[in-house]
This record gives C-alpha cells, structure tokens and sequence, in this order.
C-alpha cells in the first residue's frame, strides 16, 4: 500500500515541527512549595524518641557500672 507525495509531505512536515520543539518544555507546570515528607511534629517526637532512648541507655550503663 503506497502513500501519496502529499500524505507524506504533511507527516514529514509534522514531525519536523515536533523535533525543533524538543526541550522547550518547562520543567514542571505546577508551581511545589516546600513540601517535607513529615510534618514538623512527626519530626520532633522521632527526635524525643532517639535523644531520649540514647540518654536512658546512658543512664542505665551509667547506674550498672559500666557493663550493662
């Protein structure tokens, strides 16, 4: 099955325009905030839990003598 000039032309003229506008895509098309992936309060209990686990292991190696 053969295509005609002008079928041809039309696809070839279409595709060229899509190659001069490779890239000229903006990054993103929606403006992001600065979004965390865990909230402030999240945060903070992770941080009371470790600094508190580490100092009451301190405490206990402390209390026993050195060796737990």
């Amino acid at each position: 099955m053969t295509t005609s000039r002008r079928l041809a032309d039309r696809k070839t003229a279409k595709f060229q325009k899509n190659i001069t506008k490779r890239g000229a895509v903006p990054e993103t098309t929606v403006k992001k905030a600065n979004d965390y992936p865990v909230g402030p309060i999240v945060l903070g209990f992770f941080v009371f839990v470790v600094i508190g686990s580490s100092l009451f292991q301190i405490i206990r190696t402390a209390t026993s003598g050195g060796m737990a």
